[in-house]
């Protein structure tokens, strides 16, 4: 089954348990991957695009996926 809801950086930083300014530095430092929609200037991830991130990205210790 795929998640094809869209994350804006408020919904992934609940998901990584960390502040909306957190995740945009993390984007800003190229540890994000590319948005899958930017809707007026914003950027959004599909929720599997988030998930596959988090369980490759370092430091990954059993966080909730």
């Amino acid at each position: 089954m795929t998640d094809r809801s869209l994350w804006s950086y408020k919904e992934i930083a609940a998901h990584i348990r960390v502040q909306p300014d957190t995740v945009r530095s993390y984007r800003k430092h190229g540890l994000l991957p590319r948005p899958d929609h930017v809707e007026n200037g914003k950027p959004y991830w599909y929720a599997d695009t988030v998930r596959a991130w988090v369980a490759k990205r370092p430091g990954n210790r059993g966080r909730r996926e």
